[in-house]
């Protein structure tokens, strides 16, 4: 996930992210892997956070490996493997250097994980590991925020919101020119029945076009297989908000 961030924020992350549809998500991933014929083995999550999704991938018979370089949000993520019982391997790691014991069949990395890659030359370290370590013919599934969204939806505002346990309010910029996406979180977590402590993180996204995405892809060795607004299989719109890219391992 971010660099520096998803700190004190881990604690209260799912609880803030409760509305998030990450059944429908798992779903839509699962019709994507088994369109490319991956209905079982191992899958890398990569920027797997508090491993909501790797859970649910793990529950639909994979065997799963999960990413991320914030110790915080992977205590959470192991707090959830401990109740269920599952065999997941969760390792703390910079999704720009990570390292596997081997090869996996597919690697996912959802919820934007990628626009936190702020150079583009980072991205491609990022896209040159995934295709070492995909199986011969392994597919890539990620998503990435659009300029849309970022412009249109989130822009220069400040989101709020207020629950018994923490509060947030979210101060978002958007700098077209560079296209860095900007927020600054101040978290209010209560830690006694009279007491509010202040938190604050700052959290950094890039925007990518598609066109941007697709050199990488390239340049990185893999091969561009689809590219669907989120959750159909229908391109992208000027509007859409979200957008999955579907990539294939073509030689190391």
């Amino acid at each position: 996930m971010d660099f520096g961030a998803y700190t004190d924020f881990a604690c209260v992350y799912d609880m803030f992210m409760d509305n998030i549809p990450y059944e429908e998500w798992c779903e839509y991933i699962v019709m994507l892997l088994r369109e490319y014929g991956v209905k079982d083995g191992l899958l890398l999550d990569l920027g797997c956070g508090t491993g909501t999704l790797t859970e649910m991938l793990a529950d639909k018979g994979y065997d799963m490996i999960g990413v991320d370089n914030s110790e915080e949000m992977l205590a959470v993520a192991m707090e959830k493997r401990a109740e269920s019982g599952r065999d997941i391997l969760y390792l703390l790691q910079d999704m720009r250097e990570f390292e596997l014991y081997g090869t996996v069949k597919a690697i996912i990395s959802i919820c934007d994980s990628i626009n936190y890659i702020l150079e583009p030359e980072e991205l491609l370290k990022v896209f040159k590991l995934v295709n070492n370590y995909l199986d011969p013919g392994g597919v890539f599934i990620f998503d990435c925020n659009t300029e849309y969204k970022y412009t249109e939806l989130l822009g220069d505002q400040t989101i709020a919101e207020d629950r018994e346990e923490s509060s947030f309010i979210w101060d978002n910029y958007y700098d077209e020119e560079e296209r860095i996406n900007e927020y600054r979180l101040s978290l209010f977590i209560k830690e006694t029945e009279d007491l509010y402590r202040k938190h604050t993180e700052y959290h950094y996204q890039r925007c990518y076009s598609v066109e941007e995405i697709t050199k990488l892809i390239e340049a990185s060795g893999m091969k561009l297989l689809a590219v669907y607004d989120a959750m159909t299989k229908e391109p992208p719109t000027a509007e859409s908000e979200r957008i999955y890219f579907i990539a294939q391992e073509q030689g190391k």
